[in-house]
């Protein structure tokens, strides 16, 4: 898995006038939970870069102080407005306990149907992955070798030896769907065989129709 580091500051108070000034300042307030206790902080809004403006996922080191936690990013607030980063909650894990990460998924393998047209639709561009650290998988493969029209890939089909996926199991992830060019096509091609099939007879039947006169 991925680790960015990021480093900190104790908050001095946790009320909104503290709040207030950390934003103004460029900072981000915020809270690790988890662990014993609760560590209240802010960082500056800079440090999110390679954390929130990414498709990938991440352990993140926090520093604060002579002290580093080992967290993932659990949830994160945008002021309405500006869409700046308004405060983002932090989660301390130990290495034997599990937990759960929304985990990116990457699509893998050539799709027959795509080649006769089909097209690619996918529902899910992340799945619910509850694992012990350091068995958390960074993505998710799902392949779709052999997908015909029609045909699709749940959650149900998802193996994983050392990870569980919570999603619902009938939910599913990408399917190979017809187009309307490839629906209109076999439309025409259907509709053409019975005069190809007409013409055969049409042919033999001209020759009797001859000899009777």
């Amino acid at each position: 898995m991925r680790v960015v580091s990021m480093s900190g500051s104790l908050r001095e108070g946790v009320g909104k006038k503290d709040a207030k000034k950390i934003r103004k300042d460029g900072g981000v307030p915020c809270v690790i939970y988890g662990g014993k206790e609760q560590v209240h902080f802010f960082t500056d809004s800079k440090s999110f870069l390679k954390v929130v403006y990414t498709p990938e996922v991440c352990f993140i080191h926090i520093e604060i102080g002579d002290k580093t936690y080992e967290t993932i990013l659990q949830d994160m607030q945008f002021h309405p407005v500006t869409d700046n980063i308004y405060h983002a909650d932090f989660m301390e894990f130990v290495a034997g306990k599990p937990i759960i990460m929304n985990v990116p998924i990457r699509i893998s393998g050539t799709a027959p149907g795509v080649l006769k047209g089909g097209k690619i639709v996918q529902k899910f561009r992340k799945l619910k992955i509850k694992a012990l650290p350091a068995q958390m998988p960074e993505f998710i493969d799902v392949s779709i070798e052999g997908l015909e029209i029609g045909q699709s890939v749940k959650v149900v089909d998802i193996k994983g030896d050392n990870y569980t996926v919570l999603d619902n199991k009938n939910n599913t992830i990408i399917g190979i769907s017809i187009t309307r060019a490839a629906e209109e096509a076999a439309a025409a091609t259907a509709a053409a065989a019975p005069a190809v099939a007409a013409a055969p007879k049409a042919a033999a039947a001209a020759p009797k129709a001859a000899a009777k006169k």
